[in-house]
């Protein structure tokens, strides 16, 4: 059966609320996999996401990166909220470093077999994370933000990285898409980007409806990219 807990925990900045969810049937460690947010903070859709990959035998991860209780009713609040974060490069990736380290030392996870997944800003999460040279294997951009923080360092990538993009996206341009490409191979890391035709931002989000500001959910490229990360958790995990 699939077990949701709530976790409060204190990290960079102040006190995060989260949710881990797992396999209680399943006995022993196993990989666990991060859930980074989109825009709004941490909700519903990215819990429903940890237990999915609960389903798949992972412990999921629901991180928070805003703060507990912190979290954006509208469009409006959701920009003020994720401009705060990624205003400051080195106050987002603690943030998200921490709550790499506290997935790695939860009593059914095997620290040497971590992930992480992201929708949207989360996306850029994920890929900020790989950039950092962060202790983990893969990590899944879902629809994220693909292009570098200016001024960052360029460490060592360790992980894998997959990019799941609608070609339309107007927040990742193809211009910026042929860049991020460019980037993953002059660093020498094990890419992927997968690009689905006639879709546009938030794909994945079912309540995404705003076809005009190229934001819209696409059953199919969430489908298809579903399974493409299925497939690369299975290959980075073995």
């Amino acid at each position: 059966m699939i077990k949701t807990e709530t976790i409060t925990y204190e990290g960079p900045g102040g006190t995060y609320e989260g949710t881990i969810s797992y396999d209680d049937s399943i006995e022993g460690p196993r990989p666990g996999v991060l859930v980074c947010h989109a825009w709004m903070g941490q909700g519903a859709f990215e819990t429903e996401q940890a237990e999915k990959l609960a389903a798949l035998g992972y412990v999921g991860f629901a991180l928070d990166v805003y703060g507990k209780g912190v979290r954006a009713s509208d469009a409006d609040r959701a920009a003020e909220l994720m401009n705060q974060v990624a205003s400051d490069h080195s106050v987002l990736l603690a943030r998200l470093e921490y709550a790499l380290e506290l997935l790695k030392e939860h009593p059914l996870v095997d620290g040497d077999k971590t992930g992480a997944i992201g929708y949207c800003f989360g996306g850029k999460c994920v890929l900020d994370l790989a950039r950092s040279g962060a202790a983990t294997l893969g990590v899944v951009s879902f629809h994220g933000i693909l292009g570098a923080p200016a001024g960052a360092e360029e460490p060592f990538i360790n992980a894998k990285v997959l990019a799941l993009h609608g070609w339309d996206d107007p927040l990742a341009t193809p211009e910026q898409a042929r860049e991020f490409a460019e980037e993953m191979t002059k660093r020498g890391v094990d890419w992927q980007l997968h690009a689905y035709g006639n879709t546009v931002h938030a794909f994945t989000l079912p309540t995404a409806n705003d076809l005009d500001h190229g934001i819209c959910y696409q059953p199919d490229a969430a489908r298809r990219s579903w399974q493409a990360m299925e497939n690369f958790l299975e290959e980075v995990f073995a």
